[in-house]
């Protein structure tokens, strides 16, 4: 290698997101933004609630702004903007007692004039900064006690350069006098730059002279001068604040103390009309704010200064985490700002929830209505059904005696033989014989398929696989013709109710969001399972209505009471005549007797305790379901001794089942009654176990 190749540094990537960094899962947010749809939010505030919480291995935006509002706590809690006063007041104390020594020592001053300073310095003012506008004049005896006093003006000048320009303090430790007047003359371009600028009269060029010749006090590095005046504002205000925030008393003193800076009132003058210059340019600025700090730990003005900047900041990310604003999108929050205050953790905290909050919006899982607002889309519905359908499994194959939700009752039981697909099978394909089909249709058709070469030296028969292939060969491609499906034993179509009550008492007592991710999960499984056969969810309170599952998902939970089961059965057994051919299967979730049934003019009557007549139509309906052949089980939710009497009398009427499930086990209480149903012959009493089983009730 070259003896003077340049070496390559390695430093943490600083340039957006990650580009090598994993995708975001969105598993977990979409399962918690259902949950949340189903309890009754929109999706857009369940989107806000997920991301505001955060996951189980990402923290959300609450947990950042808890430690904003800790770090501007402690901020406050910890300082006083009393520490440029202080530290004046030390050295004009540690200046007086210097100048009192060389008096005491100084055997060859005249008695007269050594009375004469002891008397000037016992009769100074208790202010300090009255004491230091006192002394201005006094000629000091002492080297030290001169050398004190000449520090506190440059103190006052470095601090108030400080003030609105974040570092000057320390840049002009041990200035001399060619130092200060280049900032003189930075502070006089400076001031005719913004001038100019308020008038409208001001070039690119003008900015580009002015960074030329001073743009190492600018470590910014703005671009352009409105970037200038942005940071000299912010900067300018957050000082006005700090002022704002002291006791009249400090206040005074500090501008009292401030014609000293630098021994000159120049310094004072050319702030002062940067100050103007800045608030005329930037109003928008908090110039009149205040805070208050309890601290006791002193803060001069140029590091006050830089406090109120960080509470600032502190302010506007909390505002930013907050997303309380219309329009508000993660993307608002300042990641720089954001490491800073809180560090490069925090940052990638935000950037992994804005990454999350796109893959979310990009994904199709969420989509804008014409109104603006946002819906679970059909494929999240998918979705989320699925992550349903799999609890459902996990605790069904948890109990004895179940089997696999991807196969039971899925298409029958395999009988072995298997016969060419036409449209509308389901059943799964024989891959062997298919393959077979289309290999033998290849090579009549063309020859040897280009995967296999026939050898010379070998027979017909004996093929060998990855050979090179003959120029003539032609690859093997599937047509229809050559698809064969595996027959099942034959099956019984079934036309599904699932009555859901949705009165008043559901979700009272918390059983609402159960009832819907019960539905969800069986309308999943019917439509991937089972597309042969029919469900319709109808939802009943103090009357009953069909419902969609995206309706049926999204619905606010319903306070008018009344228990309407009269009217959901007439819309089931209007379902059940619209498929004869089909096995009905009723399933009724409820947690409460009928209190409300149709008049014959289709009014609703409602009367608690039940009114006889609310129960006879009931039971009618119920009767007529078991004409039809309906398969019946009731899901008795809570513990009301009437409701299971009348749930035991009613099942007893069409042979039906009660289920009194948990409401952990609704669900999977439900689908595994679904799957009983649907199973060949002998297959339900394997799933009549499953009900006897651990946690359920069964009559």
């Amino acid at each position: 290698m070259p003896r003077h190749q340049p070496r390559s540094r390695y430093t943490a990537y600083d340039g957006g997101p990650d580009p090598l960094a994993p995708p975001v899962d969105i598993a977990e947010a979409l399962d918690a933004i259902g949950e949340d749809v189903m309890a009754g939010y929109s999706p857009e505030r369940a989107l806000r609630e997920f991301l505001r919480r955060g996951g189980q291995q990402q923290r959300g935006l609450d947990d950042l702004a808890r430690r904003i509002a800790e770090k501007r706590r402690e901020l406050t809690q910890r300082h006083q903007l009393d520490g440029t006063l202080q530290e004046v007041r030390e050295l004009l104390d540690h200046a007086v007692l210097s100048e009192r020594g060389q008096l005491a020592r100084d055997i060859d001053m005249d008695d007269g004039e050594r009375a004469l300073r002891e008397l000037t310095l016992d009769n100074l003012p208790p202010s300090t900064a009255a004491a230091v506008n006192e002394l201005s004049s006094y000629d000091w005896q002492s080297r030290d006690a001169r050398e004190d006093y000449e520090r506190i003006k440059d103190l006052l000048g470095r601090e108030l350069l400080d003030q609105r320009f974040a570092g000057m303090k320390q840049a002009l430790e041990n200035a001399t006098d060619e130092d200060r007047a280049a900032i003189n003359e930075m502070l006089t371009d400076l001031n005719e730059l913004l001038g100019k600028h308020q008038q409208g009269i001001d070039s690119e060029q003008d900015f580009a002279d002015f960074m030329d010749k001073h743009g190492e006090f600018f470590p910014e590095n703005p671009q352009n001068v409105d970037e200038l005046i942005d940071a000299l504002a912010q900067r300018a205000a957050a000082a006005q604040r700090m002022m704002n925030s002291m006791t009249s008393e400090q206040r005074a003193e500090l501008m009292a103390l401030a014609g000293q800076a630098f021994g000159s009132p120049t310094l004072m003058q050319q702030l002062a009309q940067l100050d103007a210059n800045l608030q005329a340019l930037r109003p928008g600025e908090d110039w009149g704010g205040s805070e208050r700090f309890d601290g006791e730990q002193g803060l001069g003005l140029g590091d006050g200064t830089g406090v109120l900047q960080d509470l600032a900041d502190l302010d506007a990310l909390a505002e930013q985490l907050a997303q309380s604003y219309d329009g508000a999108r993660l993307d608002d929050i300042d990641l720089d700002k954001l490491t800073e205050q809180l560090g490069r953790d925090a940052a990638v905290d935000a950037r992994t929830l804005q990454r999350l909050e796109q893959a979310l919006r990009d994904s199709g899982y969420l989509k804008r209505t014409s109104d603006g607002s946002l819906k679970l889309s059909p494929k999240a519905m998918r979705q989320l059904g699925k992550a349903l359908l799999k609890d459902v499994a996990t605790r069904m194959s948890s109990r004895q005696g179940q089997r696999d939700l991807r196969r039971a009752g899925a298409a029958g039981e395999m009988s072995g033989a298997t016969r060419e697909w036409q449209f509308g099978d389901t059943e799964p394909w024989d891959v062997t014989r298919t393959i077979t089909n289309a290999v033998r249709r290849t090579v009549a058709d063309h020859g040897f398929p280009a995967v296999w070469q026939q050898s010379a030296s070998e027979s017909t028969d004996d093929l060998r696989f990855g050979s090179k292939p003959q120029p003539s060969a032609h690859p093997i491609r599937i047509q229809v013709a050559d698809v064969e499906v595996s027959e099942t034993e034959a099956r019984t179509q079934a036309a599904v109710a699932l009555l859901v009550d949705t009165s008043f008492s559901m979700a009272m007592d918390g059983r609402w969001v159960p009832m819907k991710r019960t539905a969800l999960a069986l309308h999943t499984l019917v439509r991937s399972r089972f597309r042969g056969d029919a469900l319709q969810l109808i939802g009943f309170g103090r009357h009953a209505q069909v419902m969609d599952i995206e309706e049926l998902t999204g619905l606010d939970a319903m306070w008018d009471k009344g228990t309407n089961l009269h009217h959901a059965l007439l819309l089931a057994n209007r379902f059940f005549r619209k498929h004869p051919s089909a096995q009905p299967v009723l399933l009724i979730v409820t947690d409460g007797e009928p209190t409300s049934h149709l008049e014959p003019d289709g009014e609703v009557y409602f009367e608690y305790p039940p009114h006889p007549l609310t129960v006879a139509y009931s039971v009618r309906e119920l009767d007529n379901s078991g004409r039809l052949g309906a398969q019946t089980t009731f899901f008795r939710l809570g513990s009301d001794p009437g409701l299971a009497r009348f749930v035991d009398s009613m099942a007893r009427r069409v042979d039906g089942r009660v289920v009194a499930p948990e409401l952990d086990d609704l669900g999977a209480a439900v689908v595994g009654s679904y799957l009983g149903s649907r199973a060949p012959a002998g297959l339900g009493e394997h799933y009549g176990d499953w009900f006897g089983g651990r946690g359920y009730w069964v009559e």
